[in-house]
């Protein structure tokens, strides 16, 4: 019994562990570096800007919450904006939710100049590995990009989120 409750012990340390450094890394990844480098500028489009004012056009599917030029969007992969309308063009932790990234990228490269995309890195291993909200899993180490990194579909979650539904959808 004794034997027992020392591995129980080990396991329930050993978790605990690994849920505060898997905290500090969500932490770093989706606030510290997504605000750092969302304040670095004004964005003339943060599409699927959830609760962030961009400073410019703010675009989602839903209203999440008040937002100055907010535009309801459709349809992501037929936005409502002329050709090459913006010049700066924020998708922040977007992409991964989306059905078809590189149609979606299409799109936002005909409505805009220089396209940021911020996406989970695979060392956030909570954000890069939800199951229940993503459909993509990025193979890369940074966040910050100009064009959708290497990625590949995410194991399990399209069978998981046809069952129980995604969480967030784009």
């Amino acid at each position: 019994m004794e034997k027992l409750k020392s591995v129980l012990l080990k396991l329930t340390i050993t978790g605990f562990i690994f849920y505060i450094i898997s905290y500090f890394l969500n932490w770093i990844s989706y606030k510290y570096l997504k605000n750092k480098i969302i304040n670095r500028q004004s964005w003339d489009l943060n599409i699927c800007c959830g609760h962030t004012d961009g400073g410019g056009v703010n675009a989602d599917i839903v209203k999440h919450s008040e937002l100055p030029n907010f535009v309801l969007l459709e349809d992501i992969y037929d936005l409502p904006f002329k050709d090459k309308q913006f010049e700066h063009v924020l998708c922040s932790h977007t992409i991964e939710h989306v059905d078809h990234p590189l149609k979606f990228h299409e799109e936002l490269q005909r409505v805009g100049e220089k396209i940021t995309y911020l996406v989970p890195p695979i060392w956030d291993i909570t954000a890069a590995f939800n199951f229940f909200e993503h459909k993509w899993l990025f193979l890369t180490c940074n966040t910050k990009f100009s064009t959708p990194p290497k990625h590949i579909k995410l194991p399990l979650a399209e069978k998981l989120q046809k069952r129980i539904g995604q969480t967030i959808k784009a």
